[in-house]
C-alpha cells in the first residue's frame, strides 16, 4: 500500500487512536499504552506493528526500556490531502449558498408584484 493508505488504515481502528492520543501526551512503553485496554500484551503488540507500519509511531532503546513515541509526519500528509478536499467543498457550499440567496431574492420579488 501507498504511505497515506497506510496511515489511514491505522487510523480507522478506534484502539489505535487510542493509543496515538496516549502518545501525544508523551513517550509510553507497550505495558503503560496496554494499561487501559482489556487485551493482552500481544493484541496490544499487533496494534503498535501496525502503527510502526504506517511510520505514526517509532520506538527507542534505552537499555531494557523501549519506549514508543507519536511520530507526526505521516498525519501531517492526511491533513494535507483533506485540505485539498476541503477546500473543494468550501468552493462548493459557498456556491450553493449564492444561489440559495438568488433564489431566495427571487421569490421576494415575487411575493411583492403579487400584493
Amino acid at each position: 500500500m501507498d504511505p497515506l493508505s497506510d496511515t489511514l488504515f491505522a487510523l480507522a481502528d478506534p484502539t489505535r487512536r487510542a493509543i496515538l492520543a496516549r502518545l501525544a501526551e508523551g513517550e509510553a512503553t507497550v505495558n503503560e499504552l496496554a494499561a487501559p485496554f482489556e487485551m493482552s500484551l500481544p493484541g496490544v503488540s499487533k496494534h503498535l506493528k501496525i502503527l510502526e507500519r504506517a511510520k505514526l509511531i517509532s520506538r527507542g532503546r534505552t537499555a531494557q526500556w523501549r519506549p514508543c513515541r507519536l511520530e507526526t509526519a505521516p498525519l501531517q500528509d492526511v491533513d494535507g490531502w483533506l485540505t485539498d478536499y476541503r477546500k473543494l467543498w468550501d468552493n462548493r457550499l459557498d456556491r450553493l449558498d449564492t444561489y440559495v440567496t438568488t433564489l431566495q431574492a427571487s421569490d421576494g420579488k415575487k411575493d411583492e408584484i403579487k400584493s
